[in-house]
């Protein structure tokens, strides 16, 4: 069985305090008590702070572009769909440069996990606005506040099809860890929002701003219930968090659907290699 050894890299340079550092001791301890190992599981990353994860997390890893993690880590999925596929990524990452991708990733039901960093702002690059930013929240490029209203991470994601929708909260790794570990599970796309401080740039959403707001869903919730789903998702605009499973149904992923994959892996099968009988198709 791997520990936490095997699935550390170089040091983490975040910044003392930033909630990236609950959330990569949550990763592992996921993927550790799914008795995965470093060989068997793959990750991309997106860029940003998170994105300097793929440093530390030792894995089948690589840095995608910005906002690019998703189609990347679909891919890997569509050449291994045996192999499970991690998407490491940040608000602005994924919400932002990479909001198109998200909404046709969970539309597709491609069998994913996002994970996700919302901090509210592009911590590596000094702490712009990004789009989970409250509206009139001040920075260096949006010196009077920003315009523009906050995406809503769950609602999103929920009217875009993704059959697994999660919260977590970076301050409870406990918690973050057994989302992580039933978005893995689960057999289709998978997001997990996990509300993460950052104590340099955002000194708005807390851990004490959290603390205050946040709430576990209780044991009684129906989270197979799609209109409870969107009201719950909807307390965030009124700044309430929910944490837990917020919506979890069980449809036919977007490889289960591929006749080309029900006998074996692409990466298992013969190379085409008959490219004479193609190109006569077209002279």
């Amino acid at each position: 069985m791997a520990n936490i050894q095997d699935f550390s890299g170089y040091n983490p340079t975040w910044c003392p305090g930033c909630g990236d550092w609950g959330i990569g001791v949550a990763i592992k301890q996921a993927l550790i008590q799914l008795d995965l190992s470093p060989s068997t599981v793959a990750a991309v990353f997106g860029i940003g702070c998170s994105g300097n994860m793929n440093d530390f997390l030792n894995a089948y890893a690589i840095h995608a572009l910005h906002g690019r993690a998703i189609p990347n880590a679909i891919g890997i999925k569509i050449a291994n769909h045996q192999l499970p596929v991690l998407a490491i990524v940040g608000d602005g990452d994924c919400y932002g440069e990479g909001g198109n991708h998200l909404i046709h990733a969970c539309r597709g039901n491609h069998d994913i996990t996002v994970i996700i960093h919302d901090n509210g702002v592009y911590g590596l690059t000094t702490g712009q606005v990004a789009p989970t930013a409250q509206k009139g929240f001040k920075s260096k490029s949006t010196p009077s506040g920003i315009i523009e209203t906050p995406i809503n991470p769950l609602s999103l994601t929920l009217t875009s099809g993704a059959t697994f929708v999660a919260q977590s909260f970076a301050g409870d790794v406990p918690h973050t860890v057994s989302m992580i570990k039933a978005g893995i599970e689960h057999k289709g796309f998978s997001i997990i929002n996990i509300l993460q401080p950052c104590v340099t740039f955002n000194k708005i959403n807390t851990y004490q701003y959290y603390l205050q707001r946040v709430y576990k869903l209780d044991a009684n919730y129906k989270k197979n219930d799609f209109k409870i789903a969107v009201q719950k998702s909807l307390e965030i605009n009124e700044e309430k968090f929910p944490l837990g499973v917020i919506y979890q149904v069980e449809k036919p992923s977007f490889t289960d659907q591929l006749p080309q994959l029900k006998e074996q892996t692409l990466v298992n099968k013969k190379r085409f290699v008959e490219f004479e009988k193609l190109t006569k198709l077209f002279t």
